[in-house]
Order: C-alpha cells, then structure tokens, then sequence
C-alpha cells in the first residue's frame, strides 16, 4: 500500500477492441482473430512509439497490461475508431488485406483513467 501523501503508480494499458462477430457469426478461426488483435496492437505501438506513455510502457516488458474487447460488428468497430479520432485518441485501426475487412483496433498505452470513459459500453472479448 502506498504510504500516506504518496500517488499510487500510475497503470497505462493497451485496450484491443476485436469483432466478435468474426467468431461467433461468421466462423473464423480463433487463431485468425487472435492474429489481428497482434497486428493492430503492435501496429499501434510502432506508430506511437516515440510517445512517452509507449515508451514507459515498453521500459516495464514483463508488466505490461493489456485489455482485449468485444465490438459486436464492424458498425460498432467503425463508430468507435470514429469517435476516437474525434476525441483525439491515437489508436489504429486494423483492416485486414486483400479483403479490405476492418477487423480491430488497438489503442496506444494510455493512462487507464483517460480513456475507459470512452470504452465502458465494450464488454471483455469472450
């Protein structure tokens, strides 16, 4: 416990928001499901990586926390890769090739506090 007047650590995550559609309605392998959720979290820290909150949570390898999510469809996808841009949140949204399928997104580490808010309605990936 933190002694008194000391500010707990402060814990960055990495939310993942994957289609469960993809599984639950249209059959893909999870394998394949879990793949984009590895591309769009690395391709969202390689585009974020000079940021200092990347980079603080890249310097504690073995701690790292992440948080993967379930959008129903890709409308639900869509819409909240929208509303982050919107509100300034670096994330990057994974569009499977060739068949151009929006499938994930991933955000950069943030502070857990600033955007939750913003991913309170997304339910855990099951």
């Amino acid at each position: 416990m933190a002694a008194s007047g000391t500010a707990a650590p402060r814990r960055l995550v990495q939310y993942v928001v994957v289609r469960s559609d993809l599984v639950h309605t249209l059959s893909w392998p999870l394998g394949a499901v879990i793949t984009q959720a590895c591309h769009a979290a690395i391709a969202a820290i390689h585009l974020n990586y000079n940021d200092p909150d990347t980079q603080e949570y890249l310097a504690e390898l073995d701690s790292m926390h992440k948080v993967v999510l379930q959008a129903m469809d890709q409308a639900s996808l869509s819409s909240l890769s929208e509303t982050l841009t919107e509100k300034g949140v670096a994330h990057k949204l994974w569009i499977e090739q060739p068949e151009n399928v929006p499938t994930c997104l991933a955000l950069k580490p943030y502070p857990k506090d600033i955007v939750h808010p913003l991913l309170h309605k997304f339910k855990l990936f099951k």
